[in-house]
């Protein structure tokens, strides 16, 4: 049996804000909106994609599960990722490493890396 990776689904308290920040920082769209979740991706049949679910409470603790972005240029693209919203945060990582954690505007944490050309370098 075939399987794909179809959406990474998050909890948001502001759906719209995040939906719409992590379009921005991913150069996707809205694809699908109501008020029970908001779709977004590349293109409609282009997977996968990231689906923010409504929920009352604010995020609390450290993420368990977390994106890690691979730019052409790490420090140009922190840059620009901070200036749509994101800070950065400090997870326990070494001063040594490189990569840069940030945290998107509900608290979610993330990574942007230095470039990659692979899933193993």
């Amino acid at each position: 049996m075939a399987v794909r990776f179809y959406h990474l689904a998050v909890d948001a308290h502001d759906l719209p804000m995040l939906a719409r920040f992590w379009c921005a920082v991913l150069d996707w769209k809205v694809l699908f909106e109501d008020e029970e979740e908001i779709v977004i991706g590349a293109g409609p049949s282009a997977m996968p994609g990231m689906c923010f679910l409504p929920v009352p409470e604010r995020k609390k603790v450290k993420n368990r599960l977390h994106i890690d972005l691979a730019p052409d240029d790490r420090d140009a693209e922190v840059e620009r990722i901070i200036g749509l919203g994101a800070r950065r945060v400090d997870v326990g990582q070494d001063p040594g490493v490189t990569w840069v954690v940030l945290a998107d505007p509900e608290g979610n944490e993330f990574c942007v890396l230095s470039p990659k050309n692979s899933l193993v370098d």
